[in-house]
């Protein structure tokens, strides 16, 4: 009962603010149109930045020139490795003469189709990964659209009462 009135004062205040801050973020939870344009320009934004990341600029690819350059240069045994391995793939690519048929014929078929089975199964993971991720997206996006449309069913039905409201009450005779 005591309590000294610049106190009671600061304490409003506080509350005030706390109030009004929860009524922010209520306002900000029932505003599902506002929700939904932010998530969905935020997905585009990112995926904006994927494609953008992806495609390096003049200056990315210069840049990255002479860092392998330099990796060249600092490292020839690993350019010599990856020069033979170039080569091991072109060699499997090439048609095979008949010497070779003979002399290690069964072996490089079999390297072949190890080759052959390897990247067929990078393949079809690749194609899975890209179906799931086109799934997600086209589910995440019926979802948006589901909500995008309630919630303006939702707003037309409020909108339609309260004009009926409005309009119930100025047809209503006044008494004096």
């Amino acid at each position: 009962m005591g309590e000294d009135p610049s106190t009671i004062r600061q304490d409003i205040e506080e509350t005030r603010a706390e109030m009004g801050d929860t009524v922010e973020a209520l306002g900000y939870k029932t505003d599902v149109k506002t929700r939904t344009k932010n998530a969905i320009s935020d997905k585009v934004e990112t995926a904006k930045a994927k494609v953008s990341g992806a495609t390096p600029d003049s200056g990315d690819a210069k840049q990255r020139a002479q860092r392998m350059k330099g990796i060249a240069e600092e490292n020839p045994l690993g350019l010599a490795i990856g020069a033979a391995a170039v080569g091991f793939v072109a060699g499997l690519v090439v048609p095979s003469t008949q010497v070779e048929d003979e002399k290690i014929g069964p072996v490089a078929d079999q390297v072949k189709e190890k080759a052959k089975e390897t990247g067929q199964e990078a393949l079809e993971r690749g194609k899975h990964v890209a179906q799931q991720a086109a799934e997600t997206a086209k589910e995440t996006g019926q979802e948006q659209a589901d909500e995008l449309r309630s919630s303006a069913q939702e707003k037309a039905r409020d909108a339609q009462e309260k004009a009926r409201g409005e309009a119930g009450a100025g047809a209503q005779p006044r008494r004096s």
